[in-house]
């Protein structure tokens, strides 16, 4: 091994953090970043397996860890002997913290999709997230910091720009005058008109500003993909997780934007297994799959996570979870090759990967055929699908 190299486990955010700890980390020799996640204990344990590959395939190199994980279970992997050192979160972006060049300034990587951390950090407090200890308070890009950011990478050629962050709807709370998110929105399609695509990461769906709610409904730039921070479908269980939302709220925005958009594609992140939940509370779960037709469902099993209020409430037995887990992931996997079903035969502009696959604007995955220049957006009708894959 020579040039650093970067593991991104996790989130969108961290693969943007990932993109810019790589570029500055440019020239440097020998050196190995895991940049960690621990949203789960299973992301944890992923984090660790990952430490542990990276030094059998780089048993010479310097082995730094960063992210969630290095706050959050900070005694632990200090104590791993693959590890050579733990770079804080909230420094990792600052040059200093890698011992480089404070002032580097690295041109962004050459992807088909560039991911724009608009904000990072939370205010919130739900019950089962230990996201703030690893993130901080919430806080955001001006609105000239995101465009000169979306300008750098148009200019490194990316057809589609993903605007990402922990509580993306919470950006504009700590700027003068509280500008919603839909200002920035609009303002990033206003003034790139050749922006071929835009995509939002996860929102908070009762945070949707009416601007925001316009540009999903009518703006053909921003993809027709929703994704929810949902958690789960019954009203007492959201009230247990300390969630800002109620059930009919996501029905309610739902309905209103797929009677504007019907191509409108949903996805969700879903909690099985939260401690009380009973057959009933995991009924209305599996319900609000149904009821809001989630085509790109996220489910995690309940896992308690230290210092959490949700750690110390009563917990639902192992076995359990996982059986409600399994039973969600199937019904959402029915409810997504149905949708799929839908889209043969039809003609989608897909963006191409580097892996002979690409998106549709909704983040159906296509197979492509061989050659496709990874970047340009070309026309696919696909004939069927198989493992989730249109082909």
């Amino acid at each position: 091994m020579s040039e650093a190299q970067v593991i991104s486990l996790g989130c969108r955010l961290n693969i943007s953090e990932s993109e810019q700890i790589r570029a500055m980390l440019a020239g440097e020799q020998d050196l190995v970043v895991v940049n960690s996640c621990a949203v789960t204990s299973e992301a944890v344990r992923q984090t660790r397996q990952a430490i542990r590959r990276a030094r059998r395939a780089n048993p010479d190199a310097r082995l730094l860890v960063t992210g969630c994980a290095a706050d959050i279970e900070r005694v632990q992997l200090s104590a791993m002997p693959e590890v050579d050192g733990l770079v804080a979160n909230t420094a990792k972006l600052d040059a200093r913290a890698w011992n480089v060049p404070a002032d580097a300034a690295p041109a962004p990587q050459d992807r088909t999709r560039a991911f724009i951390a608009v904000q990072n950090g939370c205010d919130h407090a739900c019950t089962f997230c230990v996201i703030p200890q690893g993130r901080g308070p919430s806080r955001s890009l001006t609105i000239a910091e995101v465009l000169a950011e979306v300008e750098r990478h148009l200019d490194h050629g990316a057809p589609e720009v993903v605007l990402t962050g922990v509580d993306v709807t919470s950006w504009g709370h700590d700027l003068p005058d509280t500008p919603p998110l839909g200002q920035l929105v609009g303002a990033v399609l206003d003034r790139f008109p050749t922006l071929q695509r835009l995509r939002m990461s996860s929102l908070d769906g009762v945070e949707i500003d009416p601007q925001l709610f316009e540009l999903f409904a009518h703006e053909q730039r921003l993809m027709p993909h929703l994704h929810l921070s949902l958690q789960h479908g019954h009203d007492l269980i959201l009230k247990r997780m300390k969630r800002r939302h109620l059930r009919r709220d996501a029905i309610d925005l739902v309905t209103r934007l797929k009677g504007l958009r019907p191509d409108c594609a949903i996805g969700a992140d879903l909690i099985a297994g939260f401690p009380t939940e009973t057959e009933d509370h995991h009924a209305a779960n599996l319900s609000i799959i149904r009821e809001l037709g989630i085509v790109h469902g996220h489910i995690f099993p309940y896992s308690p996570r230290p210092g959490t209020p949700a750690a110390r409430m009563p917990q639902v037995e192992r076995q359990t979870v996982k059986r409600r887990a399994a039973e969600l992931r199937a019904l959402a996997s029915s409810t997504r090759d149905a949708w799929l079903a839908s889209l043969v035969e039809n003609p989608h502009a897909v963006l191409a990967e580097r892996d002979g696959t690409g998106y549709t604007p909704h983040f159906a995955r296509v197979s492509l055929p061989e050659g496709t220049p990874a970047g340009s957006v070309i026309t696919v009708s696909p004939t069927r699908f198989e493992n989730g894959l249109l082909q």
